[in-house]
């Protein structure tokens, strides 16, 4: 008090600063097991032969993607989850478990897996015969716990995610009876999320 003086510096609100993490695109190879477990492997060249796994368990897929897509995991509830591809661990270890990536609810699992471009067409139905189409940056959530995209009855299952192509114009459906159903591809509703 007795020898300052009069601050000088001018105290204001400015804009906030963000941190951005940039992620380099580079070719991976995303690779799930049975068990849920995952792991990216840099470049499309990866011997899904020689991949080593726990005790018991198996390759469920490999998906040639870049660093800066997306996995998407389909929960047996009908909800859909993401996980940055750049954020899986990669080496030659076993992976990291899905489920400490995502927040599933009490009683659900992981039932199937996609990664892949972002404008990639997606065929999303279950067991009850009911479908639709969205584009994979559609399913992607910020949210750990993910986004409904199938609603399922009792006893219903999701089945696996299949991959629309651009000439693709017709949709197959087999049924455990043996009946086959097919129908314009235009018929199904596209999601958007």
């Amino acid at each position: 008090k007795a020898h300052g003086d009069a601050r000088r510096s001018v105290l204001q609100a400015d804009k906030r600063a963000v941190a951005e993490m940039k992620v380099v695109d580079e070719p991976v190879t995303v690779v799930v097991s049975l068990k849920g477990w995952a792991r990216a492997l840099k470049g499309h060249e990866v011997e899904v032969a020689a991949l080593a796994f726990k005790a018991g368990d198996a390759l469920y897929g490999a998906f040639p993607s870049r660093s800066v897509d997306t996995l998407l995991v389909i929960g047996s509830n009908g909800r859909v989850y993401s996980v940055a591809a750049a954020t899986l661990p990669g080496g030659r270890g076993d992976g990291a478990p899905i489920t400490s990536l995502i927040e599933l609810e009490a009683g659900t699992q992981a039932a199937h897996y996609f990664a892949g471009a972002a404008g990639a067409l997606l065929l999303l139905a279950h067991t009850g015969g009911f479908g639709l189409l969205a584009l994979a940056s559609d399913l992607v959530s910020r949210q750990r716990g993910g986004k409904t995209f199938l609603a399922l009855e009792a006893g219903e299952h999701v089945l696996p995610p299949c991959v629309v192509a651009p000439a693709h114009a017709r949709v197959g459906c087999l049924s455990l009876s043996g009946r086959l159903l097919v129908f314009p591809l235009a018929d199904l509703k596209r999601q958007a999320h």
